[in-house]
């Protein structure tokens, strides 16, 4: 009996070898409307003492909402609003634990994120430098935490990135746009309240909600493909299709888009994602243009890759109403184009998975610009 396939782990990113990743999975979710009331319940027995706080990164579209009356403050707890304007940077990272550290004689009880994607991505960027030495761009890469961080939560108000559930934070460097990738990044504890994601924008919903959407496509698509990820694939496939083809309620819509979500990025943990977001990667790091969208604005244009998969974004894009920006690289220097390219093709693993490791016969600097150049 094969003993590593009884326990049930994956293969390292689909490989042939015997070698196989003991991937973390969030360990407590709590999942339903109104259930973002609990979160006292919850932060109460994780509190060390009275001088240890909780602290909150809360996206500042929130301040002065009914939202922040919610938030179980107590003792010495703390918000630092942050806006989610653009991406996160390391730089934003560092700051925050410079302020945290200096604010208190020991670590927080813990770290909250509220918010989307960036607010997510902070809050756990935060909570593992302020147990790990240097800066975090130091860390951005693939198992490269040493210590544990600190017990930390994660609350998404919008739903499709998969960053509740993902080992990865993103971030944007001095030098490169790659996440902290470790088995110390996933959250702690997950609270999953579809009525937090009300009042988003259609165009931020339709977004984020492709995120997931691209996620599993290029996924379910890629040479890393394994069951586990394809069944948590499929199931979030299904559900956006559910949601932007079909004629949901918006409650129901709310739901399924957060499960949407959940699924998608339980896909991508135990495979991995492909050429939209290796050249999202290089418009995020040029441009700073947000994930969500740099996916979108890639991915319309990669029927060579995804021929089913572009398909149905651009009915979903229909339906929806959406229309996408267009000339974003319409004035970029040679250099600038260089960069782009640089940084996407620095995303192996996501060519290897797309395309299997001789996947720089097909993809060249000249492949990669021709395509920059629609967008």
């Amino acid at each position: 009996m094969d003993v590593k396939k009884e326990i049930g782990v994956s293969k390292i990113m689909g490989s042939k070898t015997d070698t196989y990743r003991n991937f973390p999975m969030v360990p407590r979710v709590v999942f339903g409307q109104g259930s973002f009331n609990q979160l006292g319940e919850i932060l109460l027995p994780k509190r060390k003492h009275s001088e240890a706080p909780f602290i909150f990164l809360v996206d500042d579209v929130f301040e002065g909402t009914k939202l922040i009356e919610r938030i179980p403050l107590i003792f010495n707890d703390q918000i630092i609003f942050v806006s989610a304007e653009e991406e996160p940077k390391t730089s934003q990272v560092d700051a925050l634990v410079q302020k945290i550290r200096n604010g208190y004689e020991e670590l927080p009880s813990g770290i909250v994120g509220i918010g989307g994607g960036t607010l997510l991505d902070l809050a756990k960027a935060v909570a593992i430098m302020l147990t790990n030495k240097g800066s975090s761009a130091a860390y951005q890469g693939w198992d490269l935490v040493q210590k544990p961080s600190i017990y930390h939560v994660g609350i998404p108000t919008i739903s499709g990135t998969g960053a509740e559930v993902s080992r990865t934070t993103v971030l944007l460097g001095p030098e490169k746009k790659l996440g902290i990738n470790s088995d110390y990044t996933t959250f702690d504890q997950v609270v999953l309240d579809p009525d937090l994601i009300q009042g988003v924008s259609k165009e931020q919903w339709f977004y984020t909600g492709m995120d997931c959407f691209i996620h599993c496509i290029e996924s379910l698509n890629g040479t890393y493909l394994n069951a586990f990820s394809q069944s948590y694939g499929e199931k979030a496939l299904e559900l956006c299709k559910e949601v932007y083809l079909g004629e949901l309620s918006p409650e129901d819509s709310r739901d399924k888009l957060m499960m949407a979500s959940w699924h998608g990025g339980m896909s991508i943990a135990y495979s991995q994602v492909g050429v939209a977001h290796a050249m999202s990667y290089g418009l995020g790091y040029l441009l700073g243009v947000k994930h969500g969208i740099g996916n979108c604005l890639v991915f319309q244009y990669l029927e060579e890759f995804y021929p089913e998969g572009v398909k149905l974004f651009n009915e979903m894009r229909e339906k929806q109403g959406i229309v996408l920006p267009i000339g974003i690289c319409k004035n970029l220097s040679d250099q600038e184009f260089d960069t782009m390219i640089e940084v996407a093709m620095g995303m192996e693993p996501l060519w290897e998975n797309a395309l299997g490791k001789d996947w720089r016969k097909t993809i060249t600097p000249e492949k990669l610009r021709s395509i920059y150049e629609k967008i």
